[in-house]
């Protein structure tokens, strides 16, 4: 739904006109018309409801939400990806293995009492220093 646009004439000091350079290709618009109506339309908005402390919130609103929106997803993939990654770890070690249930149980639990010391900061290294009997 594109609206119908005309020429207007608008005059600005060199100051503004200096921001809209300065601006308009970091907010992500193709033209200095398209930053400047952005603009019209922002400013606009407050006008409209007296003041930024109605109008402000909802517009951080609008772009948190987006912005989390798209992070949460993108964290979403990547832990499916790693949890992928891991079933085929864990059956591939499984495969080798000659553990037994028990010693699993063992191992879980003190590998949880270490995520949680640690804070997840688990290293393959000391990982294999308890195994091998070196700690």
């Amino acid at each position: 739904m594109s609206e119908e646009k005309h020429r207007h004439t608008v005059w600005l000091t060199d100051e503004a006109w200096t921001e809209v350079q300065k601006h308009y290709k970091e907010d992500n618009c193709s033209t200095l018309n398209e930053y400047i109506e952005k603009a019209i339309r922002f400013y606009s908005g407050y006008l409209d409801t007296e003041g930024a402390d109605e109008y402000l919130p909802r517009v951080l609103a609008g772009i948190l939400d987006g912005k989390l929106g798209a992070l949460g997803d993108r964290v979403g993939r990547l832990l499916f990806k790693l949890a992928v990654d891991d079933a085929v770890m864990a059956n591939l070690v499984a495969a080798a293995s000659s553990a037994d249930l028990d010693t699993l149980r063992r191992l879980r639990a003190r590998c949880v009492r270490e995520v949680k010391e640690t804070n997840g900061q688990v290293s393959f290294e000391d990982a294999l220093k308890y195994q091998k009997g070196l700690e």
